[in-house]
C-alpha cells in the first residue's frame, strides 16, 4: 500500500531508546516521511527550531528533560504550538493519558508500536493539517 499523503513530511522522532528510534525511522522513511531523530527532550528542543518538523513523537520516560516537559515546551512556543505531539510510552494507563493531554499532546500511542500503528497516526495528523500559507505571507 502506498500513500503519496506523507511523502516529504518532516516527523521527529524523541526517544532515549536508539531501538525505538531506528524502528519508527525505518517505519516513517518506508512511508515517503522525511525523518529527524532526538535522543531526549534537551536533545529534540536543540534541533526542533532547525528542522521544524510538521509532527512529533514523543517518549514520555527520558533522562534530563521527560516527554511531559518537552511537550509543555514545545506547545508554549507560538511557533511550534500547532505542531502535533504524540506521546509514545510503554505505560497505557488512564492518568499518563489524562497527563499528556493536560500538556498538550495530541494523541497517545502505546510502544510497543506496529508500522501500522505508526503511519496511521501520522497520516490523521496529515489530514488534518491546515494548508501551510505561502513564505512571507502573515499567519
Amino acid at each position: 500500500m502506498s500513500t503519496h499523503t506523507l511523502d516529504g513530511m518532516k516527523v521527529m522522532v524523541i526517544d532515549d531508546s536508539s531501538t525505538i528510534r531506528r524502528s519508527a525511522e525505518i517505519f516513517l522513511l518506508q512511508a515517503g516521511c522525511r525523518v529527524v531523530l532526538a535522543e531526549d527532550g534537551f536533545d529534540a528542543l536543540a534541533k526542533i527550531a532547525d528542522h521544524q518538523p510538521d509532527l512529533i513523537f514523543c517518549d514520555i520516560l527520558m533522562p534530563r528533560v521527560d516527554g511531559y516537559q518537552t511537550c509543555s515546551l514545545i506547545k508554549k512556543n507560538p511557533r511550534f504550538a500547532a505542531t502535533p505531539v504524540i506521546m509514545l510510552s510503554s505505560r497505557d494507563g488512564l492518568f499518563d493519558r489524562a497527563r499528556g493531554s493536560m500538556v498538550g499532546s495530541d494523541e497517545y500511542l502505546t510502544k510497543p508500536f506496529t508500522a501500522a500503528s505508526l503511519i496511521e497516526a501520522v497520516t490523521a495528523h496529515a489530514l488534518r493539517k491546515p494548508a501551510t500559507p505561502a513564505p512571507g505571507t502573515a499567519t
